[in-house]
């Protein structure tokens, strides 16, 4: 029988051999990777910079402006010239005083430092006399501050503080209200001097306190007060201080009527310094401006006066049963009780205050009680703006005579 298959069951064909590809190259086949690049041999080191140009890099080099290569460059030529290295650290500190983190307003004290300065090498034909200085101080500082304020901010509001019949009291006004009541409270020592009343002719006709004038100035104003009322409240101050400065010396004893009591001219710039500094720290809170307290001297003089004022306050206080009675220790010869006021800090000292008769003086001898405040603190617990109870750091002694003291010296404050 013809026509039969082969193995692989094809009919008439021969067998094929079969193949197996081979293994496949690795991809790290060196053999099938391209060929590396040629290496081009190091650019050659690029010439020095001419001395001409690192001194005119100096300035960018200070201000951290230069590239890389040109602040290699300057740094390594510091170190060879020593002209440059001169340049290089003064520019530096230049560029510090751009960079300061403290305030860029100026110190309060700056205008009193530079005229004890002019004054010193060429005194002054007719000189501010020494108690008139705190209030020229004062109402200076005051000054610049509402110089450097905007429009807007003399309509912000502030809170006046004081402290009355043993409660603290308030009142709300505006920046430019607050300098109104300095001017109009300032009128009192204008009178007295027999210079213009800001008030004009009414003033005469008002009984002379504080809280009549400034409740008169603020409702005569057709509108509420704006910044326009700082010329004349400078202007009526520095008339106050040109006047006492030619008048002499006789002036400094002239009265000045408060509506219950008087004051001795002096001690009433003295007071009207005090409540400067006071309602500029006001104002400065309002506005959010930094405000310093008074300058040592002028400060320790007005916590003089304060204590000064103590004793008869004291008395007015028992007059009216808000204080203890006095004890009946006042002999011949004898002063009474006294009070040990350690004052801390700026403008302090140590005074003793009389506690049964306003007329004498405190004695270290019969102190019963002491005190001590911060210069600061106290002077804001007399102008109402700590409560009694919260002000004294350190009490120790006859409670009920401190407690007396720290309420008259409260009660000192007013509008």
């Amino acid at each position: 029988m013809s026509g039969g298959r082969d193995g692989d069951g094809r009919d008439g064909e021969k067998p094929v051999e079969r193949r197996i590809p081979g293994p496949r190259a690795a991809a790290d086949d060196q053999e099938r990777l391209p060929p590396a690049r040629p290496v081009k041999p190091p650019a050659p080191p690029a010439p020095p910079l001419p001395h001409k140009v690192l001194t005119s890099l100096l300035g960018a080099w200070a201000l951290a402006a230069c590239s890389a290569e040109e602040t290699a460059a300057v740094e390594e030529h510091l170190t060879s010239c020593a002209p440059c290295a001169d340049e290089a650290l003064r520019l530096r500190d230049a560029v510090g005083l751009l960079h300061t983190d403290g305030t860029l307003d100026l110190d309060p004290m700056l205008r009193s430092r530079v005229l004890e300065g002019c004054l010193g090498r060429r005194p002054a034909r007719i000189p501010v006399p020494s108690w008139a200085a705190p209030y020229d101080a004062e109402t200076a500082r005051l000054d610049a501050l509402l110089r450097d304020i905007g429009d807007a901010e003399w309509h912000a509001p502030v809170r006046l503080k004081w402290f009355e019949d043993d409660r603290q009291a308030h009142r709300r006004t505006t920046v430019a209200g607050v300098i109104g009541h300095l001017m109009a409270v300032d009128g009192l020592v204008s009178r007295a001097l027999d210079l213009d009343d800001p008030l004009g002719k009414g003033g005469s006709h008002l009984p002379p306190t504080p809280t009549g004038r400034t409740e008169r100035y603020w409702s005569a104003a057709l509108r509420p007060p704006t910044r326009a009322v700082r010329e004349p409240w400078r202007d009526q101050s520095h008339t106050l201080v040109r006047t006492v400065s030619f008048a002499g010396r006789g002036i400094a004893e002239r009265s000045v009527p408060y509506g219950d009591f008087d004051l001795p001219l002096q001690d009433s710039l003295l007071e009207r310094a005090f409540e400067c500094w006071v309602h500029g720290g006001d104002i400065a809170d309002a506005v959010d401006y930094p405000y310093e307290p008074p300058a040592a001297a002028h400060l320790h003089r007005m916590i003089d006066l304060a204590v000064r004022l103590l004793p008869a306050t004291l008395a007015g206080r028992r007059r009216a049963g808000l204080a203890a009675p006095a004890r009946d220790l006042v002999t011949a010869g004898s002063p009474g009780r006294s009070l040990h006021l350690e004052v801390e800090g700026r403008g302090g000292g140590d005074w003793y205050i009389a506690l049964d008769s306003p007329a004498a003086l405190g004695s270290p001898a019969h102190t019963v009680a002491q005190v001590a405040l911060d210069g600061v603190e106290f002077c804001r617990l007399v102008a109402g703006h700590v409560p009694p109870a919260e002000a004294a750091a350190g009490q120790q002694g006859d409670r009920e005579a401190i407690r007396d003291v720290l309420f008259a010296a409260a009660s000192l404050s007013r509008l």
